[in-house]
């Protein structure tokens, strides 16, 4: 009976620690304690709503200082909402930061944690606001560099590319209406406040769209590990067009067909690739330094 008793005792794989309180509710995992269940919850609504994207009426959501800081002080941006911790409340106004927008709703960091993705680091900021105006693919000045992204899905890569976009001063980032994540939520905070200085254009067809810079007067040069030359080699001219493609697949054979060069990134290491958004900035480095004036 004591050997029953002991075995009886210990807890299995799915059960919460001893002293956990558990919670039962309809469809949750037996044994899950209330707080995995309002994780869960807030997980899965969070996710469906970044699914959602920026829908007709939807609000584009920021969080994190440099990411929120950056659209307030952004006169193009029409502010919605914003939610601010007591800290970050007192932050904005010693920045005078809160002049900008105006009032403000201070609320405890739960409030904000629960309307994002459980890992999601807030900072204490939480902002709905409309997307910025997409301008077309004829209107992007004939100047500098532009990058182009061919079906690039990840938002923090995506994030990371305005980052350096927005680091080396390109005129524009031209991406895909479908198979592009939307410039909200993760993406976003990946960018640190670049979604105010680089202008994002959303096409239809990327073959047409690459057709339409050209006819611009751009260089249009595609970025794969299988390109027939080296960029740094490359006589390159502004206006010039970066185009890169997503991780594993690259580029596709439309895209480089399009394209007047496809160049690769020139690397001394055993490993011959980068992640898409290393690539991006190296890219740019290498632009910037090859063309005149930059």
């Amino acid at each position: 009976k004591a050997r029953i008793s002991s075995m009886a005792s210990r807890p299995s794989g799915g059960r919460p620690p001893y002293g956990a309180k558990q919670w039962t509710k309809t469809g949750a995992k037996p044994g899950a304690t209330r707080e995995q269940v309002e994780r869960r919850e807030r997980f899965e609504r969070a996710r469906r709503d970044a699914l959602r994207g920026t829908d007709a009426d939807g609000p584009v959501i920021m969080y994190g200082w440099h990411t929120v800081t950056a659209a307030l002080r952004n006169p193009v941006r029409h502010i919605r909402r914003l939610l601010a911790t007591d800290n970050a409340a007192r932050r904005l106004a010693d920045e005078g930061v809160v002049s900008v927008f105006g009032a403000l709703e201070v609320v405890r960091p739960s409030a904000i944690a629960e309307r994002l993705l459980p890992d999601a680091v807030h900072q204490g900021l939480y902002l709905e606001t409309d997307p910025l105006p997409s301008p077309a693919v004829e209107e992007i000045a004939a100047q500098g560099v532009v990058l182009v992204l061919d079906q690039i899905t990840d938002p923090h890569n995506v994030g990371a590319i305005f980052r350096s976009a927005a680091a080396f001063a390109a005129s524009a980032i031209v991406t895909t209406q479908r198979h592009s994540p939307d410039a909200t939520g993760a993406l976003a905070k990946a960018a640190s406040g670049a979604l105010e200085y680089v202008p994002l254009v959303s096409v239809q067809n990327l073959a047409r769209a690459l057709a339409a810079l050209k006819a611009s007067g751009f260089l249009v040069v595609g970025l794969d590990s299988s390109g027939d030359v080296d960029l740094a080699t490359l006589p390159l001219r502004a206006p010039l067009a970066l185009v890169l493609g997503a991780e594993g697949k690259g580029l596709r054979q439309l895209t480089k067909e399009t394209c007047d060069h496809v160049a690769r990134i020139e690397l001394p290491g055993a490993i011959k690739s980068l992640n898409v958004s290393n690539a991006a900035a190296l890219g740019l480095y290498v632009a910037c330094r090859a063309l005149p004036g930059r």
